[in-house]
């Protein structure tokens, strides 16, 4: 499938040559968003995993549409040297991120609700609603890695480090 091209955006950022900050990332997700007729037709659901498609992409900004039917979710992951904000378009997500204290914190993005990740922050996305969600992503600069955590009792521990450049992989299996 070929990107979806999105030739014009109010924030300008598209042609742009620096990282976006998280505010500009914001606005632009907030007006893919708006566009329906350019993501609507993409939409997919795909049981037992997640579906993503990238709509647009270029050395500096990277956005996507994704998926999420009821108990599909990503791992506690940062996205390496890349900030991100995404916003719902279709059911809602529940965020969750550690808090200064280490434990897990849990917000409910419904629909227009955007969620904004700087450069280091952790947390996960999950859909714990019976619901189908739909959510649109983008990060600066493109994603090129992803470090994954585990959640314990002393805090976060590093699980891995992927070299990607997809949103997010999908979560693995609960270990015992």
């Amino acid at each position: 499938m070929e990107p979806m091209m999105i030739t014009k955006t109010s924030t300008g950022m598209i042609s742009g040559t620096a990282q976006q900050d998280l505010s500009m990332l914001a606005k632009l997700v907030q007006e893919v968003a708006d566009d329906t007729a350019r993501w609507r037709p993409l939409v997919r659901f795909r049981p037992g995993k997640r579906w993503w498609a990238r709509l647009f992409a270029n050395d500096h900004v990277d956005v996507w549409l994704l998926t999420w039917l009821s108990t599909q979710a990503t791992e506690l992951h940062d996205h390496g040297d890349s900030a991100g904000a995404f916003t719902v378009v279709a059911g809602a997500l529940d965020e969750i991120r550690p808090d200064e204290r280490g434990a897990l914190t849990s917000q409910v993005l419904t629909v227009g609700k955007t969620g904004r990740v700087a450069v280091g922050n952790v947390h996960d996305v999950r859909n714990n609603h019976a619901a189908p969600a739909i959510s649109i992503h983008a990060y600066s600069p493109r994603i090129t890695r992803m470090t994954y955590y585990r959640h314990g009792p002393n805090g976060l521990s590093v699980a891995r480090t992927d070299v990607t450049d997809e949103p997010e992989q999908d979560p693995l299996p609960e270990r015992p």
